[in-house]
Parts: structure tokens; C-alpha cells; sequence
């Protein structure tokens, strides 16, 4: 799939066939997010990959955001060093890169905040991550249990509202 076509057609996907997946696509988006770029090449990131329906059940009664995490064959945590200046914008960049190759594989996620103090702990916890890392979110991986609409995007606003030529708020047209 064309880069462009991939972001084009990926959607959030919350509902997953409980098919595992293969020790080799999960390698492969690893890489993607290893390959990501980060601030000052800086690298701050760490990804717990997580298979156990036990491991995955708990945490889908911790993200009170996410409980359709239980039925992902598949759960990645991302998790930022202490020290990282900018964790959200590094961990973005890499799990978008995932989300992409991911969808290409044929496979669906969707963000999960784990935004309450209590819930971080809970998942550090069960995961064994340092008090002091950043746990960024919780992310879901699974085969769709369908196809994409067909359509070639969601609605968007039009470009004139959101990109401005030279100054803000002076429309970018397109020619």
C-alpha cells in the first residue's frame, strides 16, 4: 500500500478478531517504532508487547477509557525514560509509525488514555514499569473484524479553514 493511501484509508478500530498475530508483523512494527524520529535523536522510547489474555484482561479493567482492550490479541504500552524532553511528541511520532505499518498488515488500534494517577501506577504495576517512566497510553492491536468503508477519507475541514499561506489567517487556496 502506497504511504499516502495507508493514511488515507487507516481508521480507528476498536473491535478485533481474536486471531494472534504473527511473531513476525509484530517484529516488524517494533522496527516502525524504533525507526521513528525523536527529538535530538534522543530515542526515549520503550514498548512493552503484551500477549497474555490474563496480562491483556487486567489491564482492560484498569483503562476504564478502553475496556474493548480486552478482546485485542495484542497490546503495546508505550513508555517514555524519565528524563525524555519532549515524551509526548517523541511517543507520537512512533506510534503513529506503528499504527501505519500496522494497518498495512491488515491490523487496527486504537489510543487508549490511561490518564488517572491511580490508573498509571495500576498499570505500571502489572507491567513493571519504573515508577518514573512515562506511560503514554495503552495501544490496542488486533485484525479488523471488517473492511474500511470504502470511502477515501472521514470528513476534514476544508483546507482553507486549517492551513494559512505566509500569516495565520490568510487562507492557504488552492490553486
Amino acid at each position: 500500500m502506497e504511504v499516502y493511501d495507508c493514511i488515507r484509508s487507516r481508521r480507528t478500530v476498536r473491535q478485533y478478531k481474536p486471531d494472534p498475530v504473527p511473531e513476525r508483523v509484530i517484529r516488524k512494527i517494533l522496527r516502525a517504532g524504533r525507526w521513528a524520529p525523536s527529538s535530538s535523536n534522543s530515542q526515549p522510547w520503550n514498548f512493552v508487547v503484551v500477549t497474555d489474555k490474563a496480562t491483556i484482561a487486567r489491564l482492560a479493567e484498569i483503562a476504564t477509557q478502553g475496556p474493548f482492550i480486552a478482546d485485542a490479541p495484542l497490546i503495546f504500552a508505550i513508555v517514555m525514560l524519565p528524563d525524555a524532553p519532549r515524551p509526548q511528541l517523541d511517543a507520537g511520532r512512533a506510534l503513529q509509525q506503528m499504527e501505519l505499518v500496522a494497518w498495512d498488515e491488515g491490523l487496527g488500534t486504537c489510543f487508549v488514555g490511561v490518564r488517572a494517577e491511580e490508573q498509571q501506577v495500576a498499570v505500571k504495576e502489572v507491567l513493571g514499569i519504573p515508577s518514573d517512566y512515562h506511560l503514554i497510553t495503552l495501544m490496542p492491536y488486533g485484525y479488523r473484524t471488517g473492511q474500511p468503508s470504502g470511502r477515501p477519507s472521514v470528513p476534514r475541514k476544508p483546507m482553507e479553514e486549517i492551513a494559512h499561506r505566509e500569516k495565520f489567517g490568510v487562507p492557504y487556496a488552492i490553486g
